[in-house]
């Protein structure tokens, strides 16, 4: 089994080093950055199964860290590391497609939890025989490449649109339960990944606009439900 490269950017120097220490402890290749600037030109040389990010950062924060990462690499997970514990930058991290979300203090051991959970989703098997092509109203679905394509126009979906779009065409027109998706993709239904959910429901709906057939409803204390 390969070893597992991670980009950490971090600028409390003692904490960057003490995690560094550990998750080379734990078998992954880490490389530690100490401002944005720095972490974004690591990213540019080499290729990375997962980034771990700490919101407030020197030269370029963690969350313009994510987007300029995300111009070159939609695929990526990336995990936030923050003292701040505001709603607002929980959505707005989230909004840059963030895997998961992280509030100092924590432990080593939830890191690592945290870490693993996200590698098993991302790196299961692409062959479970699920459907590869869905249609939904006008549009048509690939969810091997991840494209979703209207008439002419076809956009590349990130893993996670990917996944949550699949989940709800296999449960069209019924109830897709919002715990169940929120544990299947994100394996945690915790208040921010719940509301890491409803960021990429606000974008698939925006996606599928272009056909006002196809709706993804709310239902109320349930889930939701894609129509078409």
């Amino acid at each position: 089994m390969k070893t597992r490269k991670i980009l950490l950017a971090e600028d409390d120097e003692n904490l960057g080093l003490l995690l560094k220490n550990y998750l080379n402890a734990k078998d992954f290749s880490t490389i530690l950055t100490t401002n944005g600037r720095e972490a974004l030109e690591a990213f540019s040389k080499e290729d990375f199964d997962i980034c771990i990010l700490d919101i407030m950062m020197p030269e370029l924060d963690g969350i313009s860290l994510a987007k300029e990462i995300r111009k070159v690499n939609l695929d990526v997970p990336v995990i936030f590391l923050t003292a701040k514990n505001l709603k607002e930058d929980v959505i707005e991290g989230f909004k840059t497609g963030a895997d998961d979300y992280i509030t100092k203090p924590f432990s080593m051991e939830e890191l690592i939890y945290r870490i693993d959970a996200i590698m098993r989703r991302v790196g299961e098997p692409a062959s479970q025989k699920k459907q590869e092509f869905y249609n939904i109203g006008e549009y048509k679905f690939d969810t091997v490449k991840q494209l979703l394509t209207f008439r002419e126009h076809t956009m590349k979906l990130t893993t996670k649109e990917s996944e949550l779009l699949e989940l709800l065409c296999r449960h069209k027109n019924e109830i897709m339960e919002r715990n169940y998706a929120l544990k299947a993709i994100w394996i945690d239904d915790n208040y921010f990944n719940a509301r890491s959910m409803d960021v990429y429901i606000t974008k698939l709906r925006k996606y599928l606009k272009k056909d006002p057939s196809v709706k993804i409803l709310n239902v109320h204390g349930k889930g939701y439900k894609l129509l078409q």
